[in-house]
Protein backbone atom coordinates (compact mmCIF):
# COMPACT_ATOMS: atom_id res chain seq x y z
CA UNK A 1 0.00 0.00 0.00
CA UNK A 2 1.34 3.13 -0.62
CA UNK A 3 1.00 6.43 1.99
CA UNK A 4 1.55 9.91 1.59
CA UNK A 5 5.10 10.98 1.35
CA UNK A 6 6.16 12.59 5.37
CA UNK A 7 8.20 13.91 7.96
CA UNK A 8 8.34 12.12 11.00
CA UNK A 9 9.51 12.84 14.14
CA UNK A 10 9.83 10.68 17.45
CA UNK A 11 9.84 12.40 20.96
CA UNK A 12 10.91 9.19 22.71
CA UNK A 13 11.80 5.16 22.53
CA UNK A 14 8.84 4.08 23.78
CA UNK A 15 5.56 6.00 21.24
CA UNK A 16 2.55 5.66 22.88
CA UNK A 17 0.60 8.45 20.82
CA UNK A 18 0.61 9.70 17.11
CA UNK A 19 -0.24 12.91 15.79
CA UNK A 20 -0.48 13.74 12.56
CA UNK A 21 -0.51 17.25 11.61
CA UNK A 22 -1.52 18.50 7.94
CA UNK A 23 0.21 21.96 6.66
CA UNK A 24 -1.67 24.73 4.66
CA UNK A 25 -2.33 25.42 1.02
CA UNK A 26 1.30 25.78 -0.92
CA UNK A 27 3.45 24.50 2.20
CA UNK A 28 4.81 21.40 2.87
CA UNK A 29 5.49 19.00 5.95
CA UNK A 30 8.35 21.01 6.95
CA UNK A 31 6.10 23.76 7.92
CA UNK A 32 5.20 22.83 11.25
CA UNK A 33 8.44 20.97 11.89
CA UNK A 34 10.09 23.75 14.21
CA UNK A 35 6.98 24.47 15.92
CA UNK A 36 7.33 20.41 17.40
CA UNK A 37 10.41 21.31 19.88
CA UNK A 38 8.37 24.45 21.52
CA UNK A 39 5.30 21.88 22.37
CA UNK A 40 7.83 20.85 25.22
CA UNK A 41 6.21 17.80 25.73
CA UNK A 42 6.64 15.55 29.06
CA UNK A 43 8.98 12.57 28.77
CA UNK A 44 5.83 10.67 29.97
CA UNK A 45 4.26 10.83 26.36
CA UNK A 46 6.04 9.01 23.46
CA UNK A 47 4.82 10.76 20.57
CA UNK A 48 5.22 10.37 16.80
CA UNK A 49 4.61 12.93 14.78
CA UNK A 50 3.60 12.39 11.17
CA UNK A 51 3.51 16.01 8.50
CA UNK A 52 2.56 14.43 5.29
CA UNK A 53 3.30 16.57 2.26
CA UNK A 54 0.45 17.54 0.30
CA UNK A 55 0.57 15.95 -3.53
CA UNK A 56 0.90 18.98 -6.39
CA UNK A 57 -2.37 20.19 -7.44
CA UNK A 58 -3.25 22.91 -10.13
CA UNK A 59 -5.26 26.13 -7.78
CA UNK A 60 -7.46 27.51 -9.87
CA UNK A 61 -8.17 30.38 -7.55
CA UNK A 62 -4.48 31.21 -7.74
CA UNK A 63 -4.42 31.34 -11.81
CA UNK A 64 -4.52 27.43 -11.88
CA UNK A 65 -0.76 27.88 -10.68
CA UNK A 66 0.74 24.08 -9.21
CA UNK A 67 1.10 23.76 -5.45
CA UNK A 68 1.12 21.00 -2.68
CA UNK A 69 -2.66 21.47 -1.93
CA UNK A 70 -5.28 19.02 -0.28
CA UNK A 71 -8.26 20.31 -2.38
CA UNK A 72 -8.61 23.06 -5.19
CA UNK A 73 -10.55 26.08 -4.28
CA UNK A 74 -12.16 26.97 -6.80
CA UNK A 75 -13.28 30.63 -5.22
CA UNK A 76 -13.22 32.75 -2.06
CA UNK A 77 -15.83 31.27 0.44
CA UNK A 78 -17.15 28.25 2.70
CA UNK A 79 -17.80 25.56 0.34
CA UNK A 80 -16.32 26.81 -3.14
CA UNK A 81 -13.92 23.98 -3.23
CA UNK A 82 -13.38 20.24 -4.72
CA UNK A 83 -14.92 17.90 -2.45
CA UNK A 84 -14.08 14.91 -3.98
CA UNK A 85 -10.73 15.89 -3.85
CA UNK A 86 -11.01 16.99 -0.25
CA UNK A 87 -12.51 13.48 0.43
CA UNK A 88 -9.43 11.59 -1.19
CA UNK A 89 -7.12 13.79 1.12
CA UNK A 90 -9.16 12.41 3.68
CA UNK A 91 -9.04 8.73 2.70
CA UNK A 92 -5.14 8.82 2.31
CA UNK A 93 -5.60 10.31 6.19
CA UNK A 94 -7.39 7.73 7.01
CA UNK A 95 -4.55 4.70 5.88
CA UNK A 96 -2.17 6.90 7.63
CA UNK A 97 -3.88 6.57 10.95
CA UNK A 98 -4.75 2.52 10.31
CA UNK A 99 -0.95 1.86 9.50
CA UNK A 100 -0.46 3.50 13.01
CA UNK A 101 -2.67 1.21 14.58
CA UNK A 102 -0.78 -1.29 12.52
CA UNK A 103 2.53 0.02 14.71
CA UNK A 104 0.69 -0.33 18.18
CA UNK A 105 -0.87 3.06 18.72
CA UNK A 106 -4.12 2.78 20.07
CA UNK A 107 -6.46 4.71 17.21
CA UNK A 108 -7.78 6.41 20.68
CA UNK A 109 -4.25 7.78 21.49
CA UNK A 110 -4.04 9.56 17.60
CA UNK A 111 -4.96 13.03 17.04
CA UNK A 112 -5.16 14.49 14.01
CA UNK A 113 -4.18 18.19 13.80
CA UNK A 114 -4.85 20.85 10.19
CA UNK A 115 -3.31 24.14 9.61
CA UNK A 116 -6.10 25.74 6.75
CA UNK A 117 -6.71 23.33 4.52
CA UNK A 118 -5.18 20.83 6.14
CA UNK A 119 -7.78 21.67 9.21
CA UNK A 120 -10.48 21.06 6.80
CA UNK A 121 -9.75 17.79 5.72
CA UNK A 122 -8.72 16.64 9.40
CA UNK A 123 -12.19 17.54 10.05
CA UNK A 124 -13.61 15.51 7.37
CA UNK A 125 -10.95 12.67 8.27
CA UNK A 126 -11.00 12.36 12.14
CA UNK A 127 -15.19 12.76 11.83
CA UNK A 128 -15.85 9.82 9.72
CA UNK A 129 -13.23 7.26 10.46
CA UNK A 130 -14.49 4.36 11.71
CA UNK A 131 -12.70 4.05 15.13
CA UNK A 132 -12.37 6.51 18.02
CA UNK A 133 -9.58 8.79 18.01
CA UNK A 134 -8.05 11.08 20.90
CA UNK A 135 -9.36 14.13 19.02
CA UNK A 136 -8.99 16.65 16.14
CA UNK A 137 -7.24 20.52 16.62
CA UNK A 138 -8.23 22.26 13.52
CA UNK A 139 -6.05 25.77 13.30
CA UNK A 140 -7.04 28.58 11.46
CA UNK A 141 -9.54 26.26 9.60
CA UNK A 142 -12.97 26.21 7.83
CA UNK A 143 -15.36 23.47 7.16
CA UNK A 144 -16.21 23.12 3.83
CA UNK A 145 -17.76 19.57 3.60
CA UNK A 146 -20.29 20.64 6.85
CA UNK A 147 -23.51 19.98 5.02
CA UNK A 148 -22.40 16.64 3.36
CA UNK A 149 -20.34 14.80 5.64
CA UNK A 150 -21.36 11.81 7.63
CA UNK A 151 -19.65 11.11 10.62
CA UNK A 152 -19.22 7.37 11.49
CA UNK A 153 -20.67 6.35 14.93
CA UNK A 154 -17.62 5.30 16.28
CA UNK A 155 -16.53 9.67 16.68
CA UNK A 156 -19.73 11.02 17.56
CA UNK A 157 -18.01 12.11 21.30
CA UNK A 158 -14.66 13.06 19.41
CA UNK A 159 -13.50 16.01 21.12
CA UNK A 160 -12.79 18.94 18.89
CA UNK A 161 -10.63 22.25 19.48
CA UNK A 162 -10.43 25.24 16.75
CA UNK A 163 -8.06 27.90 17.04
CA UNK A 164 -8.37 31.24 14.88
CA UNK A 165 -6.99 34.56 14.44
CA UNK A 166 -9.53 37.20 14.69
CA UNK A 167 -7.45 39.65 11.96
CA UNK A 168 -7.11 36.62 9.57
CA UNK A 169 -7.57 37.84 6.17
CA UNK A 170 -8.18 35.23 4.44
CA UNK A 171 -10.08 33.01 6.14
CA UNK A 172 -12.47 35.53 8.09
CA UNK A 173 -12.97 34.87 11.75
CA UNK A 174 -16.88 34.35 10.89
CA UNK A 175 -15.57 30.75 9.00
CA UNK A 176 -14.45 29.76 12.42
CA UNK A 177 -17.51 30.29 14.38
CA UNK A 178 -19.63 28.76 11.62
CA UNK A 179 -17.53 25.79 11.70
CA UNK A 180 -18.72 25.42 15.49
CA UNK A 181 -21.99 26.05 14.59
CA UNK A 182 -22.14 23.17 12.36
CA UNK A 183 -20.38 21.10 14.43
CA UNK A 184 -22.78 22.08 17.72
CA UNK A 185 -25.91 20.94 15.25
CA UNK A 186 -24.07 17.66 15.11
CA UNK A 187 -23.79 16.79 18.61
CA UNK A 188 -20.57 17.89 19.37
CA UNK A 189 -19.22 20.63 22.03
CA UNK A 190 -16.03 21.85 20.07
CA UNK A 191 -13.82 24.46 22.09
CA UNK A 192 -13.10 27.57 20.24
CA UNK A 193 -10.01 29.93 21.28
CA UNK A 194 -9.25 33.14 19.30
CA UNK A 195 -6.01 34.92 18.91
CA UNK A 196 -5.20 38.39 17.73
CA UNK A 197 -3.47 37.44 14.68
CA UNK A 198 -3.77 37.09 10.97
CA UNK A 199 -3.51 33.57 9.15
CA UNK A 200 -0.44 32.46 11.45
CA UNK A 201 0.55 30.80 14.27
CA UNK A 202 1.19 32.21 17.82
CA UNK A 203 3.38 31.69 20.96
CA UNK A 204 0.17 31.49 22.88
CA UNK A 205 -1.31 28.99 20.59
CA UNK A 206 1.55 27.23 20.44
CA UNK A 207 1.32 26.48 24.09
CA UNK A 208 -2.40 26.08 23.96
CA UNK A 209 -1.75 23.04 21.87
CA UNK A 210 0.45 21.80 24.12
CA UNK A 211 -1.60 21.76 26.72
CA UNK A 212 -4.34 20.40 25.06
CA UNK A 213 -2.17 17.72 23.68
CA UNK A 214 -1.32 16.62 26.89
CA UNK A 215 -4.79 17.00 28.51
CA UNK A 216 -5.72 14.41 26.09
CA UNK A 217 -2.89 11.86 24.98
CA UNK A 218 -1.70 9.31 27.84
Amino acid sequence: MEFLPAIEIETRDKITASVIWLHGLGADGHDFEPVIPELKLPESIGVRFILPHAPIKTITINGGMQMRAWFDILEHGERHIDVDQLIASSAEIHKLIDREVERGVASEQVVLVGFSQGGAVCLQAGLTFDKPLAGILGLSTFFPTAEVVEPHPANTNLPIQIYHGSEDPLLPEWMAKNTIKYLGKMGYQPVYKSYPMTHSVCSREIADIAQHLQSILI
